[in-house]
């Protein structure tokens, strides 16, 4: 293989997590008995432009088209979050009403939503059927499609260039980066800013965020790499602000070469991935120590709750902890149920270890010993939400960044 931004070969495997099926492929009863495909899961280090990435594309057909079922909008600090990225963005490129924002990957639409109560001219773009029906519910209107070269002409053709496109939580999902980028340099207006959001690689490495590592995530981001490849599109990185959200991520500012002014925290940045060394091959292979030790740990603590006859389930099914769960093998001999907020999840099974998914209240509804916390970035406000299962006794595990028991 060669590395999606460079395209050169010099890729070294530092992190093999196993045979995983897609994170977000959740079956109905029905579904349990069809075969499930499972694909490599191993992440690479380009040693020349410093992009890591899985050694394996799962076709996005697979990954998006077939009911997907993930949404943005389900928790209060999304909503938070979701609104300050709009009215931020309005406000520091001085946008009025004739400006169109463009929403890569839009889902369900929350984010257009809160660029429209901004007054802004929006559009979505979103590949998974089931979510776009609910964004056009909301009146958010998205086209289902892939984005593309001719997605983009479509756009422009109906609605004109964009002045704004994003993408959150998107450009480290594309496999064909160079046509992503020759779609949004078509899109975007001359003095036009694309800005996207995806977890940040360092804190990934820094904060033992492994189980954010799935199929979905093809590219894990950093600075670096990032200037090299934008600039072969005559664009250029001009800001970059870290977010607390999904375990640390980072927002990137990208323009045409000259039209913004580049500001140091671009250079600061490249310096703290090079000062804490996540193109340091010695370090990554540390990392994978710590994940095999990590697993070990979880596992050990789990089957010695389960020989002292405690109950366990999990609470909330996010894609990171199928990860989790397929890569330590804990299934249904170990977690009775795993409980969930949203309802695309709600009724279903977990890819691979067919554990069934049912609503939060069926936790206060049984309070059972232990909760595993899968969806720990969120820990504070699901705690928060279950204050009444832990008030009756229940605890919570919450495995990463470190095992802990609350």
């Amino acid at each position: 293989m060669v590395c999606r931004m460079c395209k050169k070969d010099n890729l070294y495997k530092f992190l093999d997590l196993g045979f995983h099926p897609p994170a977000d492929e959740f079956r109905r009863s029905e579904q349990l008995r069809e075969p499930s495909i499972h694909y490599p899961l191993e992440v690479m280090l380009c040693q020349d432009c410093g992009l890591a990435q899985l050694s394996y594309v799962v076709s996005p057909e697979v990954l998006y088209r077939h009911d997907y079922p993930y949404e943005s909008s389900i928790t209060q600090t999304g909503q938070i979050h979701w609104t300050e990225f709009a009215k931020t963005t309005v406000d520091r490129l001085n946008l009025d009403r004739e400006d169109l924002v463009v929403d890569v990957g839009s889902n369900v639409g929350v984010l257009l939503k809160a660029f429209s109560d901004n007054g802004m001219r929006t559009l979505g773009v979103d590949p998974a059927g089931n979510v776009v029906l609910i964004a056009l519910k909301r009146g958010v209107e998205t086209l289902n499609e892939f984005f593309s070269v001719d997605v983009a002409r479509q756009i422009i053709s109906s609605k004109g260039q964009a002045s704004v496109i994003t993408a959150t939580n998107v450009f480290a999902h594309v496999d064909n980066l160079d046509d992503f980028m020759k779609a949004i340099d078509i899109l975007l207006n001359e003095k036009g800013v694309f800005i996207f959001e995806a977890p940040y690689f360092v804190n990934l490495i820094k904060k033992f965020e492994y189980d954010t590592i799935y199929h979905e995530h093809l590219s894990y981001l950093s600075v670096k790499p990032l200037i090299s490849f934008f600039g072969k599109f005559g664009m250029e990185v001009f800001d970059i602000e870290e977010r607390d959200i999904h375990g640390g991520s980072f927002r990137v500012y990208v323009a045409r070469k000259g039209r913004q002014e580049v500001l140091p925290i671009v250079e600061q940045m490249l310096k703290k991935e090079e000062d804490f060394g996540i193109y340091d091959l010695s370090v990554l292979k540390k990392f994978a120590i710590a994940v095999e030790e990590n697993r070990q740990s979880l596992v050990w603590l789990l089957h010695k709750l389960k020989h002292e006859g405690k109950r366990i389930v999990a609470v909330s099914a996010p894609a990171k902890g199928m990860t989790l769960l397929n890569y330590c093998r804990i299934g249904t001999e170990t977690l009775d149920y795993i409980t969930e907020k949203s309802t695309l999840k709600i009724g279903r099974y977990t890819p691979g270890t067919h554990i069934p998914v049912y609503s939060d209240a069926k936790l206060l509804e049984q309070i059972p010993d232990y909760a595993l916390l899968l969806a720990w970035n969120f820990a504070k406000e699901i705690m928060l939400n279950l204050d009444e299962y832990k008030k009756r006794g229940g605890k919570f595990i919450i495995p990463i960044p470190s095992l802990t028991i609350v």
